[in-house]
């Protein structure tokens, strides 16, 4: 292994090199670019994450948008100060799920049709950064507790979505660069981890750090094996994919400093609980976490792996561990070849990014963990950050239950839900069948706990049910089940309460979904399969089910009576969300824990038990069976784990892994460079983004008279915007698939049907919990709820925003948005801004912006503005019934990006209110895109003129 430095006059095509820092690494027989950090003063001082936002300018530095003042001021870094400097981002890679993924997918085949109307080569499109898409958020848990639930839950999974897969099977054979990792196999993030990740990629002669960007929140999972990466929307994905950077800020950087080792009886999940509760107490949004100090060490890869999964439940952007040797023994068990294993330690090794347990790198803030203070822990009963220890929880199940009760007030659903389906909008809801009958009292229990027992028959046994009922028991999600050691933990708990006779109870439905094909293994191989089975823990698919809402329905007699007495219920789930609502539509209450204690709950039926000191039940021998006394040790833990795991394990499970099994292999699938679109189909339509675009871009214009389709408050959120769960029926979504004969019961969500530009576009603004002021005047000054606006084309009258937006096109009418702060907050969702352009939104004015939506507003077309400092729609006195105009926009024009542009907001009667709104377009790049009509226009311009 050898570092040669390089003359840094020579440059790779389009790059500059203004540090000298192009070297060339050796490793064994084979030579490789590099791009040396400490050529750059000031590099070493930096932390592990900005060390690799540094090599990445180096290496892209174009002198426009990566300059050699971003270098320097990276370099320079102030850990103190407020972020205020923008850097572009360029990302080694893309992951996506097939949610978020599809209508990606929807628009490089929309893009291959414009490039051969434009006359140019559909091939040169393709995504020119590589790109991972995996099926795992389709699966659904029907079936459970029987031994075909698994292939009777695929079966339903295919027919359900058997348009979307044949597309995607389509998309896998047409592009370069793009790979599909079938329904049935895994997690996306715990697939990232055990077969896709790098951690040093190599790409035209080149060797970089493993660097992405994918279209989920837990895209983070990966940061435990040293990669940097982070969830963004569709449309940043699309833009990555075709080489475009990510535009962001330079972020402040939280060390957390870990020492010493977890106590026996303490789990992984208890540790990423109690690092969630500490890191959402200190504030990290926006900032990434950076782990370091003596403990790393003691931190197997598989729990650093848990832990920065759960990212965005404290709010950073990102949470890192370092490269040290648990990453290169843990590329060495998944089955890495030697040649990529040496290359990941020779590279971090020589770039000073190998993990120095001494060191103190700077940080904008530090946190300190003792390892060996975690105990055992569960969160809820809706956040993940409501962290109980579990001798606690019985009493913390009481205090919270009066928010829940039926003689108490309920919780409002929680505004983070975004997959969640109410039960007569769920994929496996039946309308027609007539619920069971059920009994119930509703009394005080004698320690004066509300109490309404109620009794409910199945198959001629009757059994009681109460308020804190364990409705669900679900080992599930990525969170947990890519670590061995909690999964292990679970199924010698499942053995030990089989050998002593317990049973789960009869009103939990058990399900065990794994993050891969690994984990059945592993169970298969220790012969612990028989006692999960034994609890009702069949395995029920490889997806995140529970954990995204994809929980399937309680059974009828359980839900009915559930209903009927309106019992607030709880699901236990081994995964990393438990918002209101998002679970199951008859579940109130949802905690998280590990993998063991979510047996354990199963066998004791209730959150109103104390485990740690109350029995989980009786055994044969007619003794009561205590949590100790089925505990598994450490020591049993970890034989097992020696004896079943290995790398064998990994190598078979991903050996064929893009090819899928005879199910995906049978699809009909279209061919060719194109894809014949299906006019009948609901789930994928081609979008009009490119309907009648040229090749030269029109010239920006200014904007005259626009109308308001919604006044907005503060906080809206790309839920708001565009909601992801259950679509009613009776609005134009609903409306749009009743008219393609589509039965009710077949609607999914909004989410499933993103391919589908129609559906979307009928759901944005249409959010059941959206206030648009231009309606506060109505139901009694609270304005009215859902997606409505007041119609000026039919006189003022009320309407649905969509069927206002398509009056207005028809006038040829222009529309803008008015909103407050923070709008665009949530997850970065892409048909939050589409579904905004497509509506004929030209401009949104708002007090203030979150990062990624304003970004992808610009990648859509629209202009995003800001009111001027301290002032807002209500200070200027507008209620949005005025005509608008925007002066000076056409600055663009000239290659320049004006900083203000003149408002003139007119209404009969009264005098014209005029400002100067700041344009936030903050980036040569973004102009580009704004000047092309966005970012697709943008890409698909260069590829032909390519």
């Amino acid at each position: 292994m050898e570092l040669d430095v390089t003359d840094s006059s020579s440059t790779t095509e389009g790059n500059l090199d203004s540090f000298g820092a192009r070297a060339t690494l050796t490793v064994g027989d084979a030579s490789y670019e590099v791009f040396r950090l400490d050529a750059v003063a000031g590099s070493e001082r930096l932390p592990y994450s900005l060390k690799i936002l540094l090599e990445n300018l180096l290496r892209t530095e174009d002198g426009a948008n990566i300059t050699a003042d971003h270098i320097r001021a990276l370099a320079n870094w102030d850990a103190k100060a407020e972020p205020d400097t923008e850097i572009q981002f360029t990302p080694g890679r893309v992951v996506m799920q097939d949610f978020t993924g599809v209508p990606c997918i929807v628009d490089l085949a929309t893009m291959r049709e414009a490039v051969t109307t434009l006359g140019g080569d559909p091939d040169k499109v393709n995504p020119l950064t590589p790109a991972e898409l995996v099926i795992d958020h389709s699966v659904i848990a029907d079936v459970f507790g029987r031994p075909d639930a698994f292939e009777k839950n695929v079966d339903l999974e295919y027919e359900r979505n058997k348009e979307r897969y044949q597309f995607l099977r389509w998309g896998q054979t047409a592009f370069d660069e793009f790979k599909v990792v079938p329904p049935g196999t895994g997690i996306v993030h715990q697939v990232n981890i055990e077969h896709l990740a790098r951690v040093v990629m190599t790409r035209g002669g080149q060797a970089y750090p493993d660097t992405l960007v994918g279209t989920d929140s837990h895209t983070t999972m990966v940061n435990g094996l040293g990669v940097l990466g982070w969830g963004v929307g569709g449309i940043e994905a699309e833009a990555a994919m075709l080489g475009q950077p990510v535009s962001m800020l330079i972020p402040k950087v939280v060390g957390f400093k870990l020492h010493g080792e977890l106590p026996a009886g303490a789990t992984a999940t208890d540790l990423v609980l109690t690092i969630t509760e500490m890191l959402r107490k200190q504030g990290v949004v926006g900032k990434f976490v950076e782990f370091y100090g003596s403990g790393v060490s003691a931190v197997p890869l598989a729990n650093r792996a848990t832990i920065g999964n759960m990212s965005p439940e404290f709010g950073s952007t990102a949470a890192i561990f370092p490269i040290d040797a648990e990453t290169i023994d843990y590329l060495k068990f998944t089955g890495r070849s030697a040649e990529q294993v040496a290359l990941v330690e020779a590279y971090a090794k020589e770039q000073g990014l190998w993990h120095d347990p001494a060191a103190e790198p700077e940080f904008s803030e530090v946190l300190e963990l003792d390892l060996a203070s975690v105990v055992p822990s569960i969160a809820g009963p809706k956040r993940p950050q409501d962290r109980i220890e579990l001798a606690a929880a019985k009493q913390a199940f009481r205090d919270a239950l009066g928010s829940y009760a039926t003689d108490a007030p309920k919780s409002g659903v929680d505004e983070a839900v975004e997959e969640s389906f109410p039960a007569s909008d769920s994929p496996a809801y039946h309308g027609d069948e007539q619920p069971p009958v059920v009994t119930h009292s509703a009394a005080k229990g004698a320690d004066g706990r509300t109490s309404k027992p109620t009794t409910v028959t199945i198959d001629g046994n009757s059994f009681e049910i109460d308020h804190g009922a364990v409705a669900i028991a679900a080992i599930t999600s990525c969170t947990n089940t890519s670590n061995p050691s909690v999964m292990i933990g679970a199924a010698l708990l499942a053995k030990k309460a089989v050998e002593r006779g317990l049973e789960r109870k009869p009103w939990v439905k058990t399900t065990l979904a794994p993050g891969s094909k690994v984990v059945s293994d592993y169970f298969d191989r220790a012969g612990l399969t028989p006692y999960l089975d034994k609890l009702g823990f069949n395995l029920v698919g490889y997806g995140c089910t529970t954990c995204i809402g994809n929980s399937g329905p309680l059974q009828e007699e359980i839900s009915a009576g559930v209903q009927e007495a309106d019992l607030a219920v709880v699901s236990v789930l081994s995964g990393n969300r438990n918002f209101e609502g998002r679970i199951n539509p008859d579940i109130k209450m949802n905690y998280l824990a590990s993998p063991p204690l979510v047996v354990a709950y199963a066998l004791a039926g209730s959150m109103d038990v104390d485990i740690t000191t109350e029995p989980l039940g009786e055994g044969s021998d007619g003794k009561p069976v205590f949590l100790d006394d089925i505990w598994p040790s450490p020591q049993e833990i970890q034989d097992t784990i020696t004896a079943a795991l290995s790398a064998e394990s990994f190598s078979d499970s991903y050996k064929d892994v893009f090819a899928g099994d005879e199910r995906w292999q049978g699809l009909p699938t279209p061919t060719g460079k194109t894809f014949e679109w299906d006019t009948e189909s609901t789930y994928v339509r081609k979008p009009p983004y490119f309907e009648g675009m040229e090749m030269a871009p029109a010239p920006v214009t200014d904007i005259t008279g626009a109308r308001v389709l919604a006044l907005l408050g503060d906080s809206v959120t790309t839920d708001h915007i565009s909601p992801a769960g259950a679509i009613k029926a009776d609005t134009p979504a609903g409306q749009y698939l009743t008219e393609h004969g589509v039965e009710r019961r077949d609607f999914n969500s909004y989410g499933s049907r993103r391919g589908n530009h129609e559906v979307m576009i009928r759901g944005t603004f249409a959010n059941i919990r959206l206030r648009n002021l231009l309606l506060a005047g109505e139901n009694g000054g609270q304005g009215v709820q859902g997606g409505y606006t007041r119609d000026f084309t039919q006189g003022g009258e009320q309407a649905f925003i969509y069927d206002a937006a398509q009056n207005y096109a028809a006038a040829g009418t222009p529309l803008v948005v008015l909103a407050g702060k923070e709008y665009g907050s949530g997850s970065s969702r892409d048909w939050a801004a589409k579904g905004t352009s497509l509506l004929g939104v030209r401009a949104v004015i708002a007090e203030s912006f979150e990062r990624i939506h304003r970004s992808n507003l610009i990648g859509m077309g629209v202009l995003p503005l800001q009111f001027p400092a301290g002032q807002t729609a209500e200070s200027l006195g507008l209620d949005g019934t005025e005509t608008f105009a925007f002066e000076g926009v056409t600055e663009l024009n000239d290659g320049k990006t004006p900083k203000t542009v003149k408002v003139t907001a007119s209404k009969n009667g009264a005098d014209d209110v005029v400002f100067d709104a700041v344009v936030r377009i903050d980036t040569p790049g973004e102009a580009d895109y704004y000047r092309n009509g966005g970012i697709m226009q943008y890409v698909l311009r260069k590829m032909v003129n390519s």
